[in-house]
């Protein structure tokens, strides 16, 4: 019994060898030479740019619209008379949101409040927070560090590999993540370059997001519908988290990497 547990490891270690050789053998492209990663690293990126091209050309005419007077009535007035398609339509943006980032989260979590309440707006959003973080947690495991370093900077690098160091790195991560005013977009980038397992990045996050996202669908939700109190309570005590966490981001994430 012990022999064959012994016979299957070196069985899997030997197979792990010969894919590792295999990624790492050169062809030629176009007079050039690359390792077979170094082209599956390249034609992700590519199909990366590709899928983002086509996500902004589709939502382009309700992204314009965000940025001028009165932009929210029409990016709802748009979704309401784009039927089922709406959907699709605030999950592209959604995507759009966490990937790069140019749209405001919550414009389009106020929007998915407006047209499909507290709850379905919700879950619209965190669908789409669960797919565009499963694309760039894909990416930066394939594409690793350098793809990450022209869009966060070293210090955010440097305190996410202390928090895995200290062993706090998923209780920091859900936390970044339930607190409103902290940059969850960039925290989404820096995290797959940690040994963090997919499958707990896309939980932790997803969950952390949850009381937010809920939050800003039951303000707007509640708006329409002609409640007063309770939305400006809640947006009320949101926004003084928020200006908190902003003003003193930099010595919550300290406060974290300590001991």
């Amino acid at each position: 019994m012990t022999h064959k547990t012994v016979s299957d490891a070196e069985e899997k270690e030997t197979l792990k060898q010969r894919i590792s050789e295999k990624s790492h053998e050169e062809t030629t492209v176009h007079g050039h030479k690359m390792d077979r990663a170094s082209i599956f690293k390249f034609a992700g990126l590519l199909a990366f740019v590709v899928l983002m091209a086509v996500i902004v050309v589709v939502a382009w005419p309700y992204i314009t619209d965000i940025f001028t007077e009165g932009g929210v009535d029409r990016l709802v007035e748009r979704v309401r008379n784009a039927g089922p398609f709406g959907v699709l339509i605030l999950l592209g943006m959604q995507f759009l949101q966490v990937v790069v980032a140019f749209i405001p989260g919550e414009v389009v979590q106020l929007a998915a409040g407006l047209m499909y309440g507290p709850l379905w707006g919700a879950v619209i959003v965190l669908v789409g927070c669960v797919i565009s973080s499963s694309v760039i947690y894909q990416l930066v495991h394939r594409l690793g560090a350098p793809f990450v370093q022209g869009m966060v900077s070293t210090e955010h690098l440097d305190k996410f590999r202390s928090f895995e160091a200290s062993g706090k790195l998923d209780i920091v991560v859900f936390i970044l993540f339930l607190i409103p005013g902290l940059p969850k977009d960039v925290f989404t980038y820096v995290v797959p370059l940690t040994d963090m397992p997919f499958k707990r990045f896309i939980g932790l996050t997803t969950v952390g997001r949850i009381p937010g996202v809920v939050a800003s669908t039951y303000v707007a939700a509640g708006v329409s519908e002609g409640q007063i109190v309770g939305p400006i309570i809640v947006a009320a005590v949101v926004a003084i988290i928020a200006v908190i966490a902003i003003v003193f981001r930099d010595k919550i994430m300290d406060a974290f990497g300590r001991g």
